[in-house]
This record gives C-alpha cells, structure tokens and sequence, in this order.
C-alpha cells in the first residue's frame, strides 16, 4: 500500500539462530540485494504485482528472501521483509472482520491451505523467531502509540535532493522521507514510563478527544511486541509513503513525537492542560489523515 507508515524492528545479524544468521550476514555483504533507499519502492513494486496478476496473489507460496538492512558502527542490522507472513497474518484480519472470504476472491484450494496456515500460526505459543513480525503497517495515518518509543531529537527529515542532512543516514525513500530511529533500550523505557502514567491518570483527567484506557491498551500493545525481540535492536518509524500526502512545509512543521512527548509529560506531572492540548494537537493532524480514506 502506497499510503502507509512503517514501525520496523532491525535485529543485529547475531541475534538470528543458524541457518538464518549465516544467510542475513551474506545478504547484508551483497551488491545485488535492493539498496536501502531502494527498499520500499521495491516491496511496494512486489505488492502490486500480486494485486495484478491474474490470479491476484493474496498470499506468496514462498517467504520474500529480502530485508531492510542497516549498519551502525560496524554491525550489521536486519528487519526482514516476512512478506508472507505479513499478508498471511493480513489475511487472517480480514476473515476475523468480515467473517469469511469475499466468494471468488481466493482460489477454494489456495484458501484451504492458508486457513491450515493460519492455524498453525494460532497453535504456536509463544510466536517463535519466524512467526514474529519484524514490521507493523498503518495505512493512511500513523498511530498514536508508535511515537512514544521516540524523542523528538530522533527525528530526522529528507526532503529530497540537496535538502537533506550531509551527516544523515540513507533513507527508505529515494527523494522525501521522516524517520525516526531509536535503540531497543530507550524505546523500551519510554513506552514502559508512557503506560505507567496513563494507567496512573486520576479521575476527570482525559480531554473530549482522549480516551485514556485505549491509548493505554494501545501503548500496551506496542510494549509487548517491543519486547519480543534482541535488547540491542534498533527500532524504526517510517512515514514511508505518506510523506506524499504532505507538503515541505508540512513535514519541515511535524512534531508529532515531540508532542506526545508532551503530553506523556504533562500526565505523569499532572499538568492535565498542556497534556490534553499536546494530544489533541498530534491527534487533530493525524486524524486528518486517516479521514482519507474514506474520500471519493
């Protein structure tokens, strides 16, 4: 989906067990994987080429072989594509809210064998180092919760040839692109102090556009699956495609982790004031957005 934003996690190319530690470190030397800027526009070309092929693809037969790769300081970091994984997993949200396939939609075969799939899936407990989503997608509009793990000072913005930072790191985007880039620690401890103060919100305290206990069960969401991986991985927010949506100026004006920075702040000092209006402020841009969606 073009109009997507991306929380990705890259675990040191040590963390995976053999034979996957051994095929990471190779495919991270190689000149012939997909360059980091490269690596969106590529996934995104493989995704539509399954929703045009005749028959659409809804899910691969084969698990995609590539990664997004980052290096820090000499070592090498994997956030693997699981493109199978992910539409699998896609697959199954859609059959959980709609309750069954669209008729025709999937081959009868083909969608027997997912439902064997992802019954599998749903018997391994806990998720094992394959079934872990390295990725999490939100279209058209960012969640809330995914900017707590992030300073404000983490951010860093491109917005396309000679404007972009001549110390910054490659992007997943060839022109424009916002990310921000964090260690697992820091991620960990700033999601762990975000729940804290919301689940220690006093009575009175949520605003018209806040509602408490669902940041706090969202926050809580994206804590657990922090903690699935290495201590020492790198944690990823990516505007990825809706960096399209937005203006130069937009995106030069968008602090939207700084101010739910605030508003974190605001709660645990109970400053409800600037709390509520530092969250209504990222909550009214991002809304916005996902009202899109829904446009003729």
């Amino acid at each position: 989906m073009t109009y997507a934003a991306y929380l990705r996690i890259y675990e040191p190319v040590a963390a995976f067990h053999e034979p996957d530690r051994s095929r990471w470190a190779a495919y991270a030397a190689s000149s012939a994987r997909p360059g980091r800027r490269d690596s969106l526009a590529a996934e995104q070309a493989e995704a539509l080429y399954r929703a045009i092929a005749a028959p659409h693809i809804v899910v691969p037969d084969q698990e995609s072989e590539h990664a997004y790769v980052r290096r820090v300081d000499g070592v090498a970091y994997i956030c693997p594509w699981q493109t199978r994984l992910r539409c699998l997993l896609s697959y199954g949200r859609m059959l959980s809210t709609a309750g069954s396939a669209l008729p025709g939609a999937v081959p009868a075969r083909d969608d027997r064998e997912m439902m064997m799939a992802l019954a599998r899936l749903a018997d391994e407990e806990p998720p094992g180092p394959a079934t872990r989503l390295h990725i999490l997608a939100s279209v058209w509009t960012v969640p809330l919760a995914w900017f707590v793990p992030f300073a404000a000072t983490e951010r860093w913005l491109a917005l396309g040839p000679g404007a972009m930072r001549p110390s910054a790191p490659q992007t997943a985007s060839a022109t424009r692109a916002l990310l921000y880039t964090t260690p697992m620690s820091r991620a960990r401890k700033r999601a762990a102090r975000g729940l804290a103060a919301l689940r220690g919100l006093p009575r009175g305290f949520a605003g018209a556009t806040w509602d408490p206990a669902r940041a706090g069960t969202e926050l809580a969401e994206v804590g657990r699956w922090l903690e699935d991986f290495h201590p020492y991985s790198l944690v990823e927010l990516d505007y990825g495609g809706l960096v399209q949506l937005l203006s130069d100026d937009a995106l030069s004006s968008d602090q939207s982790a700084a101010e739910i920075a605030a508003a974190i702040d605001g709660v645990a000092k109970g400053e409800r004031e600037l709390a509520v209006a530092m969250y209504k402020r990222a909550h009214s841009r991002w809304r916005a957005f996902a009202e899109y969606e829904m446009a003729n």
